[in-house]
Order: C-alpha cells, then structure tokens, then sequence
C-alpha cells in the first residue's frame, strides 16, 4: 500500500496565521523601540542644554544657531511662499468655480484662509522643511559619525547633542512659524487675485470677509502646529543622522529614511491632533 503524503497546504495554513503574527509584532516591537529612542533623543538634547544654563554658560554658539536659522528659515522663504502662491491659485479657482455654481462665491476668501492658517500652511511648510532641511542634517551628522568627528567631539568633553543637535533643533522650532505665516499670506495673496479677476471680488471687500472668517483659535492651532512640527522634524532628521551605520551607504540610506519619516510623522501628527482638537474643542 503505497504511503499517504502529508497534508503540506493544510500545514501551511496552520502555520500562516503564527507567521503574520510573529511580523507584526516584529513591527510594532519596531515601532515602540523608535519612540522611545526618539523621545529620549529629545529629552538628552533639552537636560544636556539646560544643564549648561544652570551652570551659567550657553550651550552652543551663536553664530552655530544663527547659520542653521538662516538655512532653515532664510533660504526657505522662496521654496515655501512660491509653492503656497500657486497651491493658494489652484485651491481658489477650484472651489470658486463650485461655489459659483450656487451663487455662494463670496465663501473663497474664508474658505481658503481658514484652510491655509489652520491646516495647509503648517502641512505644507513642513512637508517642504522635511524635504529640504531634514535631509541636508541628516547627511551633515551622518557623515560626521562617519567619519569619527562625533566620536572627537564627545572625547574633548563636548555633549554632541547640545552642541550639534540644539542649534539645528532650536532654529527650525524658532523658524517654522514664521514660515508657516509666509506660507498662510502668499496662499491669502494669491486667493485675492484669483477672487478679483475671476469672481469680481475686490480687495477692501476680500479683506472683510477674511477677517470675518478667520477666528483666534485658527491662527494659535496653526501656530501650534508649527512648533510640533519644526521640533519633531529637527528631532527625527538629527537622530537619523547620529544613527548612520555604514560608510558613505550608510549616509544615503539615512537621508532617505529620515525625509520618508519625517513626512510621515507630520502627516499623521496632524491627523491626530485635528482628530483630538474637533472631538475635545468642538466648533
């Protein structure tokens, strides 16, 4: 009697659910392990440049500070108001031309405005920062720790993370909001010409409906938000780059992971704080 063969689909249907367990929970040890690097990565930076206040001494150069101020925020200023002009002309001449449908076209102004303030200039920007600025720190530190600078700094005595990362840090939490404003006024500026020339809407009566649309507690979310994100963006670009592993391949696959990130991480912070915001603070 010839033998009976083993049941081999069946088997691996047993064991298919235990496999796509055992990778996520894979993942979310993943996960949990990268939020506690970074949430302690964070809190060094801020104990390490605190103690050095309490012992009467900055804890990093000015001129360190104000060259990643101007990088991040300076030269950040066309990207981001150029890109928030013709976003701000695409987003009025769309809902315009519905809004027009229904006779209701004098809403674009607070439409686009309140869009702007408290939701898109701060995405935007920080879509753009993470793009641009997280990138450029997390190559800089990566090939720092490459080749052993971090290593000699630390030696000498130095904190690496309050005399590298701070200043980085410190710049896009300062800069962020400003360019979040730029952002809010060349997407209103922009609004304004389309609401003139398509839809007879002039200047002094734009200003009004603006003003009426707009509330206090628009521009503090939008505010708010920019902080969260110039921090976390700064946080992520300069862990990432502290982390290299690898030679100048090392460096690459860093940058990479930390604009993924970075992007990643604002996306869906302000996914959940728009969710917290409308179910604690209800319009």
């Amino acid at each position: 009697m010839a033998e009976e063969k083993p049941n081999m689909p069946e088997e691996g249907l047993i064991k298919a659910p235990a496999f796509v367990l055992q990778e996520i929970g894979g993942i979310w040890t993943h996960f949990l392990r990268e939020v506690s690097s970074m949430t302690w990565f964070i809190e060094q930076t801020f104990a390490e440049s605190l103690e050095r206040f309490r012992e009467g001494r900055v804890p990093f150069r000015a001129g360190s500070f104000f060259r990643q101020a101007e990088r991040a925020g300076v030269e950040s200023i066309p990207l981001v108001a150029l890109v928030s002009f013709f976003l701000g002309l695409t987003m009025a001449l769309l809902t315009g031309y519905q809004l027009q449908r229904f006779g209701t076209e004098r809403l674009i102004p607070g439409l686009v405005s309140i869009a702007f303030t408290r939701e898109l200039g701060p995405l935007i920007t920080g879509i753009m920062l993470a793009a641009r600025i997280g990138a450029a720190f997390t190559a800089e530190l990566g090939t720092m720790t490459v080749n052993e600078e971090v290593d000699a700094i630390e030696a000498m005595g130095i904190g690496p993370l309050r005399f590298l990362v701070a200043p980085r840090m410190l710049a896009l939490l300062l800069l962020m909001p400003c360019l979040s404003t730029i952002s809010n006024v060349a997407a209103i500026l922009a609004t304004s010409m389309i609401s003139k020339a398509y839809f007879a809407i002039a200047l002094p009566y734009f200003i009004d409906l603006v003003r009426d649309a707009l509330l206090i507690r628009d521009i503090i979310t939008g505010v708010f938000k920019s902080f969260l994100f110039g921090m976390l963006i700064a946080a992520i670009a300069c862990y990432r780059g502290l982390s290299v592993k690898g030679g100048a391949a090392g460096v690459g696959t860093a940058t990479t992971s930390s604009v993924v990130t970075a992007i990643t991480v604002v996306i869906g912070v302000d996914t959940l704080y728009n969710i917290v915001y409308v179910n604690f603070f209800p319009t």
